[in-house]
């Protein structure tokens, strides 16, 4: 052994163990690898950065652009929904699917542009269909390895295992003499990864999953007001629109995600319909929510006429008027907005001819409106000095039945002896400010208690006397029909998968207006974002935000699809305090991305010009047919991918110009050559895998052809089969990200680490190397 030799075999050695410890990022260690071959001279300074000029290098970058395109075009979503109409939303199903879908592609296609093809495709099924890439691009690579070896054109190791022998005086592999091991390899490597292997793959969306979304979820605490429910076959909601639920505008919950059959959809609008089994993932204050669910407990008493006599008697009922002066004109409130305003009830309002008795935040106050309120001689007084009111007439049982017909919005409750409401008071059952309902008295052993103070406590037998419809009373039993989930962790992964994001934003400070509230910002309205929570005094705010207003220093923390959130960056109000962006779907150049990787293809299947300059022109057309601008193209490129591949490089061709591959070699021959030819042709196949690990697979094929060929001849055999086994373990060469083009492709897109691919891909390669065994003699005698 040399001293060359020694030193190259340590730098292997040392870059092996870096990858695998990752104690330095993957692409340090290349750069490392690099300069250090170059400062010792075991390859030139030009050699040593060939890697970044070198065909396949240039080939991936470009690759990267060309699959940018296809996705800003919307081919990738088109491609995608056809994949989930064959393999539905099955992990299981879609790893199968695409690893077949890429092995009869890779077949005929060069295996970095089916990859690139492909990937896009997978990134959007696996977020539609709720799961994470990482679980998917791996296995697609793999499906392209693993199929690539099916035809001599299908990998490039085929075709140059096939010119050697030729070059030798032998006969040349024809187009499918690779299929006979080939196709088995591929179903059994598919059926492994499908139902053992992609259970040891990572759950991880970088793109997704940044580091600003997660430390915003824990800098807000939003996990301790995130819980889950599910809607049960036979609720009340089955049917009800969200909105018309109530579990935004009476619970005070944030619908953050809507599951269903397998399928979620984030910021479910207010008029997506209920089904049974729906599971709801919201954002709100549980103590509240349970409070609300415990009016459910009260039963309405269906004939309690003496009560509703005794109501209208004796229940403080007047009649005011809107002046043409007031304040209220022009306006709309709640019924529980005027009560906190004035601490009475606003019952109904007659406008011409027109009662409204409920709903009434849907009406705007116009002068001359009578409005029937219950109060007394004080709350005359203020709805007078407040918001100019005239009147005040006192209305008897028929007056009010005849002008209102109040009494066909009144309802009586009894609380049950044991009822969860009993000990609380009046004003913490949120009941008004929930559903349209107004408590407006109370029986209670013969004692009418009217108006109800709030810190009046409810006890257990009680007759409350409310107004309002009975369908809001439906709605609580609705609520508390609700089961609420133990765990809402599994449905978090709506952040992890893309579906949701998060932004920090300030309002600007040119177009600051003093009084506005979180609601008039109308970010639900116009932008499709949520007001996840509100920043002040060193604290994080999650509930009644819409009605909070906004101070100067507030932080906004919104969430949305990415898209949305990446629009936002347009609204002049807000200033984003951490950005983000999505690519732009344009549908009409969908033409020019299909038929700029169509010409890729078919100019490196004819064989017209390399694929590196196909891959550059599709690129360049990319670019000119306004798919994406150059912007868009270098961002589009997985610059760490790059580094690592063009790094490595120089170490392969320091192993053969040191010696060090012919080496390793002869080490081998000398522990197998006096035993079976067999088990040589195994070795060599073992010390192909071995190099792949480092090497490039079109450098390592050039180093194991002709050792192949010199030791066939040796042992007096065809050398076919040796030469078959180098060109299977070159081909599907798994066990390493910098092994193809293609896992380095998918390695940053599925977040990959070194680690990844030796998990999945060593256990693969002992089972490729296990079916090659078995059928090569058969296909192959010696």
């Amino acid at each position: 052994m040399t001293f060359d030799i020694a030193l190259v075999l340590l730098i292997l050695l040392v870059a092996v163990l870096l990858f695998a410890t990752e104690k330095l990022r993957m692409d340090v260690v290349a750069l490392l690898v690099l300069c250090t071959l170059a400062v010792t001279g075991l390859v030139s300074p030009e050699e040593a950065i060939a890697g970044f000029s070198h065909p396949a290098v240039i080939t991936i970058w470009a690759m990267f652009i060309l699959s940018d395109g296809l996705t800003r075009a919307g081919i990738a979503d088109a491609m995608g929904q056809r994949v989930i109409r064959v393999a539905g939303s099955s992990e299981m199903a879609l790893v199968i699917t695409f690893m077949l879908l890429a092995g009869i592609l890779s077949a005929f296609m060069n295996n970095i542009g089916v990859t690139a093809l492909l990937l896009p495709v997978v990134v959007g099924v696996a977020r539609q269909v709720g799961a994470t890439p990482s679980r998917l691009l791996m296995p697609m690579a793999f499906g392209c390895l693993l199929g690539g070896a099916l035809t001599i054109i299908g990998t490039p190791p085929n075709l140059l295992v096939s010119t050697a022998l030729q070059e030798a005086g032998f006969e040349g592999f024809g187009f499918f003499d690779f299929a006979p091991i080939a196709v088995p390899v591929l179903l059994v490597g598919t059926a492994f990864v499908a139902l053992v292997g992609r259970h040891w793959l990572p759950a991880r969306d970088p793109v997704a999953e940044t580091g600003d979304s997660r430390d915003l979820r824990e800098l807000y605490s939003l996990q301790e007001r995130i819980f889950a429910v599910q809607v049960p076959d036979e609720s009340l909601l089955v049917g009800k629109s969200l909105g018309e639920a109530g579990l935004t505008s009476a619970a005070g919950l944030m619908i953050i995600a809507l599951s269903r059959g397998g399928h979620t959809q984030a910021l479910p609008s207010s008029v997506t319909r209920l089904q049974a089994g729906d599971i709801l993932l919201t954002q709100g204050r549980l103590d509240r929510f349970k409070l609300l669910r415990q009016w459910s407990e009260l039963s309405i008493e269906r004939e309690a006429p003496v009560l509703h006599d005794r109501l209208l008697e004796d229940a403080g009922l007047y009649e005011v008027t809107l002046s043409d002066d007031s304040s209220l004109a022009g306006k709309s409130m709640t019924a529980a907005e005027f009560y906190d305003s004035t601490q009475s009830w606003l019952l109904a309002v007659l406008s011409g001819e027109t009662v409204r008795r409920t709903r009434l935040a849907d009406y705007t106050f116009r002068s001359g409106d009578q409005l029937l309120i219950q109060g007394d001689e004080k709350v005359l007084k203020t709805l007078r000095e407040k918001y100019q009111l005239i009147g005040g007439t006192p209305l008897d049982k028929e007056r009010v039945q005849q002008k209102y017909q109040l009494d066909e919005r009144l309802l009586v409750l009894r609380v049950p002896k044991e009822a969860a409401l009993a000990g609380r008071s009046v004003g913490d059952t949120r009941l008004g400010k929930a559903f349209d309902l107004r408590l407006l008295a109370m029986f209670r052993d013969g004692d009418f208690i009217r108006p109800l103070p709030a810190d009046e406590e409810i006890q257990g037998g009680d007759l409350l006397l409310v107004q309002g419809r009975q369908e809001d009373f439906d709605l609580l039993r609705g609520l508390q029909q609700l089961r609420m989930l133990d765990d809402a962790t599994p449905y978090m992964k709506i952040f992890e998968q893309g579906k949701l994001a998060m932004v920090e934003a300030i309002m600007h400070p040119h177009k600051w207006i003093n009084n506005k509230t979180v609601a008039s910002l109308k970010l639900r309205e116009a932008w499709q974002v949520e007001v996840a929570a509100l920043w002040r005094g060193g604290r994080p705010h999650r509930s009644g935000l819409g009605d909070m207003e906004l101070q100067r220093g507030d932080a906004l923390l919104l969430v949305a699809p990415l898209k949305q959130l990446a629009a936002l960056n347009r609204n002049a109000d807000l200033i984003i305090l951490n950005p983000v962006s999505a690519p732009e779907v344009d549908k009409s150049r969908a033409p020019v991305a299909v038929g700029s990787m169509a010409l890729v293809v078919l100019l490196s299947i004819l064989g017209v010009m390399p694929i590196y300059i196909a891959a550059l022109i599709g690129a360049t057309l990319m670019v000119l047919g306004r798919c994406l601008n150059m912007e868009q193209a270098y961002k589009a490129i997985h610059w760490r991918s790059i580094v690592v591949l063009a790094g490595m490089m120089p170490l392969g061709a320091a192993m053969q110009g040191s010696g060090a591959a012919i080496y390793l070699s002869d080490q081998l021959l000398m522990l197998t050559g006096n035993h079976s030819p067999w088990l040589t042709v195994a070795s060599l196949y073992l010390l192909t895998v071995m190099g792949t690990l480092i090497i490039p697979t079109v450098v390592l094929v050039v180093i194991m052809a002709p050792i192949a060929l010199s030791v066939s001849i040796g042992l007096d055999v065809q050398p076919h089969a040796a030469m078959m086994a180098v060109a299977l373990a070159a081909a599907v060469s798994v066990a390493s990200p910098v092994s193809h083009p293609t896992n380095v492709l998918v390695m940053g897109p599925g977040g990959y680490r070194f680690v990844d691919f030796l998990k999945l891909g060593l256990p693969l390669t002992l089972l490729i190397f296990i079916v090659g065994a078995i059928l090569m003699p058969i296909v192959w005698p010696l």
